[in-house]
């Protein structure tokens, strides 16, 4: 009979966060897959488990996922977890559940820490609708695309970042978004855990004399759907009639159900429309 996988949760921070279910499945597995055991056995050792432990991380977390499998295909329970928080969210495990799932291996996840949601539920910022970054990409151009995309993201936006790229994140916001209101979430359940809120351009005010420290939560709010609405008329006005249907035909829409919404978008009848395309003709 196959084993199975368990996403454990750990702590972020305050050690009193793990659950009394996750510390069982720890105890009780075969082996637990750690992304830097060197970490894991401070917490493992912190509350007397003694499982056999075995590295899975970003480096290896192709070849070492095949294995895993492997294990459990053979009957081993394996349970996973990371240096902090939830595994699999921004994280090498999001493979090793991906491949259980082709193998055929049943997968659960035991609930837990996790700092995005910490840091969302205590930041002021809407919660009934948000996304999720993670860390911005390295590469200048994807970075730049992703960025461009949060432009008119309305929900409220949530990255993760370490403190040594904390100042360029913040500008290359401010650059992108305009000034935004946020709230900077560090040390998540921590003795100094901070949660300033602020603004993009204060943020990077305050942190061109003081020298960020610690893991930290950027939540953003999200654009106004109003505005953007306001600016996207301004551009359709700015457009002849011709450009305007033009604009939805590129997006698929079909010829008559262009100029629907381009009338609809300069408060024009469609009657007005089709005489200024017969114009154009």
């Amino acid at each position: 009979m196959a084993g199975m996988l368990y996403i454990c949760a750990t702590p972020i921070g305050n050690l009193e966060d793990i659950t009394l279910r996750t510390l069982r499945i720890l105890e009780e597995v075969d082996l637990i897959a750690a992304e830097d055991t060197r970490n894991s056995i401070k917490l493992l050792n912190h509350f007397e488990i003694k499982t056999p432990m075995t590295s899975y991380h970003e480096f290896n977390k192709y070849d070492k996922a095949k294995v895993l499998v492997e294990k459990m295909q053979s009957g081993m329970n394996i349970a996973l977890i990371t240096d902090a928080g939830t595994p699999a969210i921004s994280d090498p495990g999001e493979e090793l559940v991906k491949q259980c799932h082709e193998a055929g291996i049943e997968v659960t996840s035991l609930p837990g820490p996790s700092a995005f949601v910490t840091a969302l539920t205590i930041s002021g910022k809407p919660t009934r609708r948000f996304c999720f970054e993670a860390f911005l990409p390295y590469d200048k151009q994807e970075r730049a695309e992703i960025l461009e995309e949060l432009k008119t993201e309305t929900r409220t936006i949530l990255l993760y970042e370490a403190p040594h790229k904390l100042k360029k994140t913040l500008q290359n916001l401010y650059e992108t978004l305009g000034d935004r209101n946020i709230s900077l979430c560090r040390e998540l359940t921590k003795k100094h855990e901070t949660n300033d809120r602020t603004t993009l351009k204060e943020a990077i005010a305050y942190y061109e004399t003081n020298e960020p420290r610690g893991e930290y939560v950027i939540v953003i709010e999200g654009a106004d759907r109003q505005q953007i609405k306001e600016e996207e008329m301004k551009e359709f006005l700015a457009m002849s009639i011709p450009e305007h249907v033009e604009y939805y035909t590129k997006q698929g829409l079909d010829r008559k159900e262009a100029m629907k919404k381009a009338a609809k978008d300069r408060g024009v009848g469609k009657r007005e429309i089709y005489q200024a395309l017969l114009e154009e003709e």
